[in-house]
């Protein structure tokens, strides 16, 4: 595999599962973006946020990314907000294919809704969030080299779709 194949989409659009599965499919590597924050802060996305704010984790996400975007042949897991700097997905598509897993924030909330660990749901209207943060971000996701509808709850449809068209 000449290119890296980039997951982007909305935290619980099914990226780091479809990640694992195509890396395990493809026998390639699978790059976390979000576990590579953390290894470089040695602290959790959660703990970023509280400590630092969003602004100084968004700064370690663009560095992580501009250094896996380096890398030729891999799985790149990255996390919901990773398109909200232009350059990320510039980075992203210099040696990628970039792929938006779009699921609507009603599925994307069914989801996610008992996770304790996404900072950005620690809010009075958690799914009121996520419509607000999903229509901001859906210009930017659309920027990516391909759209996939990521609602259903099995992983195959998507993993067949990128696989298609890789």
């Amino acid at each position: 595999m000449e290119k890296n194949i980039v997951l982007v989409g909305f935290m619980g659009s099914g990226k780091s599962m479809i990640a694992r599965r195509l890396a395990k499919q493809l026998k390639v590597q699978l790059v976390l973006t979000d576990a590579l924050i953390e290894a470089k802060a040695a602290k959790s996305i959660d703990a970023i946020f509280t400590d630092h704010g969003e602004p100084y984790f968004r700064d370690l996400e663009a560095q992580v990314i501009k250094e896996v975007s380096l890398r030729r042949g891999v799985i790149i897991d990255c996390g919901g907000g990773a398109v909200l700097r232009k350059e990320n997905l510039q980075h992203l598509k210099t040696n990628g294919i970039v792929f938006f897993l779009q699921a609507a924030p009603e599925v994307i909330y069914q989801r996610i809704k008992n996770e304790k660990h996404r900072p950005l749901l620690k809010v009075p209207d958690p799914l009121g969030s996520i419509r607000q943060m999903y229509q901001q971000r859906l210009p930017l996701y659309n920027q990516a080299d391909h759209v996939i509808d990521a609602n259903d709850a099995s992983i195959e449809g998507p993993v067949v779709e990128i696989l298609k068209r890789i």
